[in-house]
């Protein structure tokens, strides 16, 4: 009697459910609320293994700001017209990570806390103000982070918040808004 083949997707990784369950853990709780113990557990595996997989919780908390932020999308644009280009990609629907989590979610979440800030300031500046500024081609960092400051605002309280007039944009208003405040950015000719 033969045997028939069945695909299955191969299980993912004990380290991946571990990531996935810190990245929906940080979602919802802030950084000081969310514990190794608590995570190991949602996975079915001792703390241990959670803290020999990432090394600690800063290393698993910026893995997972990493993964939902999608900051390496930066780099993907063009930079014939990097301001539309931005502002397009920033209104595209809801770039959801394949963890169902947006984002915002876990950095907002921490932002007030002493622990995650030194992870949240070097991602920012390395993943996404830097890339920025490789696009923009900026002789210093001021005009990126302006532009990183820019959106982080506007994601607040686009996707966080869901302030009215930002959460829609219809008549496209608010991607020319959005292109002509980072091309001004980009552009300004700087003291005089």
């Amino acid at each position: 009697m033969g045997t028939a083949a069945v695909c299955l997707s191969p299980p993912s990784s004990t380290r991946s459910r571990i990531l996935n369950a810190a990245i929906k853990r940080f979602a919802r709780f802030s950084y000081e609320e969310t514990g190794l113990r608590d995570i190991a557990d949602d996975v079915g595996v001792d703390v241990a293994y959670v803290h020999r997989s990432f090394g600690s919780k800063e290393r698993l908390f910026a893995e997972a700001v990493r993964a939902t932020a999608q900051a390496d999308r930066i780099t993907a644009l063009d930079e014939a017209n990097f301001p539309g280009e931005l502002a397009r990609e920033f209104l595209a629907e809801d770039p959801e990570t394949e963890h169902g989590v947006r984002p915002f979610d876990i950095s907002v979440r921490s932002l007030s806390s002493a622990s995650a800030a030194p992870v949240l300031r070097e991602f920012i500046l390395n993943d996404v103000i830097v890339p920025l500024n490789d696009k923009i081609q900026s002789t210093d960092l001021k005009r990126a982070a302006m532009v990183a400051a820019l959106l982080s605002g506007l994601g607040i309280l686009r996707d966080v918040l869901k302030i009215d007039p930002l959460v829609s944009d219809d008549d496209g208003e608010l991607e020319l808004l959005i292109r002509d405040t980072v091309a001004a950015i980009i552009e300004h000719p700087g003291r005089r």
